[in-house]
């Protein structure tokens, strides 16, 4: 059984919800574990960490953020937008993809083909993006031509996206789309891709500006039975992109910690 009990959401940059320590209550006589992302934690180690750092956290009903409307250049993070963007055509919606279609779309997902997300961005161009921008209730994105690696993204926003997205896609290609992300390819499955909580479905994209080190951002959903949550780091200026790898495996590992795998569970509960 699900239970989220009520929450004052909080949207500003740099403020979070209290973080405790996971416990259990009891709702109906069914034992409910009740969650909180430990933002201090992952303040306290974000502080610590070479790099320009926010997070946010969103649940149906909660919200945490720690600079989470700090503005990033989005880099690969983009490819999903780009993506729900195409499948969302009129003339794409209601068909079956073509052979060439996916031979764009999966590259661009799973293996973070730069060659395919110019193609896509070459049809789906800014107003695509910024219709679904729209369409998602984000609020400080800015696509950027001909860069769209510099398109404007931030923390809030993307969690808004993800933990919607499925909803987002024609019904027709959600399924194949949803596919995508979760099954990004071994030798990209670094930070939440190596620290994700047993049992739940991971659906996940990063953004790593070419290895530089420049920015190191990732952003996912995770589900399990009706429980969902989004989740998105952003980082900048990490020296380096194995860095920047610790530093999302090290923000998610403590953002995420304690997430039960089997439980039903009351996410964001206020106690």
């Amino acid at each position: 059984m699900a239970l989220v009990l009520a929450v004052t959401i909080i949207g500003a940059s740099a403020a979070v919800s209290p973080a405790r320590s996971p416990r259990h209550e009891r709702a109906h006589g069914v034992r409910i574990h009740a969650w909180n992302p430990d933002t201090s934690s992952a303040i306290n180690y974000a502080l610590s960490r070479r790099g320009i750092i926010a997070f946010a956290v969103r649940t149906a009903h909660h919200y945490w953020g720690w600079y989470d409307t700090r503005i990033y250049p989005s880099a690969s993070v983009l490819k999903p937008m780009l993506m729900v963007a195409y499948l969302r055509r009129s003339d794409v919606r209601d068909r079956d993809l073509t052979g060439d279609e996916q031979n764009t779309l999966e590259p661009m997902i799973r293996w973070s083909d730069n060659n395919a997300a110019n193609k896509m961005f070459n049809i789906v161009g800014p107003s695509g993006l910024d219709q679904l921008a729209f369409d998602a209730h984000m609020k400080h994105f800015s696509p950027s031509s001909p860069v769209w690696g510099n398109s404007q993204i931030d923390a809030e926003d993307q969690t808004e996206f993800f933990l919607h997205i499925d909803k987002l896609i024609p019904p027709r290609h959600r399924g194949y789309a949803m596919h995508l992300l979760e099954t990004i390819v071994p030798w990209q499955r670094w930070g939440i891709g190596q620290v994700a909580p047993p049992r739940w479905k991971l659906y996940f994209k990063g953004g790593w500006g070419s290895g530089t080190g420049h920015v190191d951002h990732q952003v996912a959903l995770l589900t399990h039975s009706r429980h969902r949550l989004s989740v998105a780091v952003m980082t900048l200026d990490d020296g380096s992109h194995s860095y920047g790898q610790e530093t999302l495996a090290g923000m998610f590992a403590r953002l995420l910690g304690g997430l039960p795998a089997y439980a039903p569970m009351a996410l964001g509960s206020r106690y």
